[in-house]
């Protein structure tokens, strides 16, 4: 059967909309939510409990939306930066319409408050004041040096605060792998400062590159993988992660890599392989929490 063109310019919009809310990122933050639910958080309660918890649902799909309409924030606010950090995956982002986008954000935020309402009022609160936190950030806070990252960091951990906050549950090995990963998030948004230092400077974005320059950058990173390691052997030998230990293990050798490939770095590719390899520690780190209890995870099976 034949496509007809109003029927491919649809299939394109709706595809540039999944780019740019970037879909995939908000499926590993929604598994990750119910790993943590299920292998550190509630761990009291049978498997099932946790994943027939409507309540849990309805703040993961609050979590999920806000993010999206975020992502979607970012990108109208974005749009000429990415043109010369980007240029490939902003053709396709343009394809959906700065109205179309503006519209999307709105019904996004009305379902994430919709969704919360279902939990409490104090979870309404968390997420619009979490909602304003990420326009903010996109409006303002990322154009400010240090600030940007800093808040970049804590937006993005977020989101698990609120389980921790369901849950009640606020043991210090719980506050130990946040710590870990906020680290890596700042690491990250750092690398992305470098992979994207041209658009940031035309553009009159104050981030640490653009001000400092890039040997000041990597020293910055080098303190913060630094502190990283130091996190790795603090839960290693304090705390009972059961088998995540092996994680661990690849993450110290990954981040030692990091640092090595880092002072070589001098290009855009250079600093996205880098990038590439923090994504890979994150979503490992999320993989392996079913690795605290093995045997928690073959009954999941």
């Amino acid at each position: 059967m034949k496509i007809s063109r109003k029927q491919r310019f649809f299939l394109l919009r709706l595809l540039s909309m999944f780019s740019v809310v970037r879909v995939y990122n908000i499926l590993v933050i929604v598994l990750a939510q119910y790993l943590a639910s299920i292998f550190i958080l509630a761990k009291q309660l049978s498997i099932s409990d946790v994943v027939l918890d409507m309540q849990l649902f309805m703040l993961v799909m609050a979590t999920a939306t806000t993010i999206a309409s975020g992502y979607i924030i970012n990108s109208f606010y974005d749009a000429e930066k990415d043109l010369i950090n980007r240029p490939h995956k902003s053709m396709l982002d343009r394809l959906a319409s700065p109205q179309l986008k503006l519209n999307t954000y709105f019904v996004l935020n009305f379902l994430a408050v919709l969704f919360a309402s279902y939990v409490s009022f104090r979870a309404v609160v968390f997420f619009s004041i979490y909602i304003f936190g990420i326009w903010l950030y996109s409006h303002t806070l990322k154009r400010l040096l240090f600030v940007g990252n800093l808040s970049a960091a804590i937006l993005t951990i977020l989101p698990f605060f609120a389980v921790f906050i369901y849950y009640k549950n606020f043991q210090w090995v719980i506050l130990m792998h946040a710590s870990f990963l906020m680290l890596l998030i700042a690491i990250r948004e750092l690398i992305k400062d470098l992979e994207n230092i041209k658009g940031d400077l035309t553009h009159g974005y104050n981030t640490v590159p653009v001000v400092y320059g890039e040997k000041f950058a990597k020293k910055n990173l080098t303190i913060l993988v630094a502190l990283s390691c130091v996190s790795i052997i603090i839960l290693v030998r304090f705390f009972d992660i059961g088998k995540m230990f092996w994680y661990f293990y690849l993450a110290f050798l990954l981040l030692v890599i990091f640092v090595l490939l880092l002072w070589r770095a001098k290009n855009k590719f250079q600093y996205l392989v880098l990038h590439n390899i923090l994504k890979i520690i994150i979503v490992a780190g999320v993989l392996s929490i079913t690795l605290i209890d093995p045997n928690r995870f073959v009954s999941l099976l």
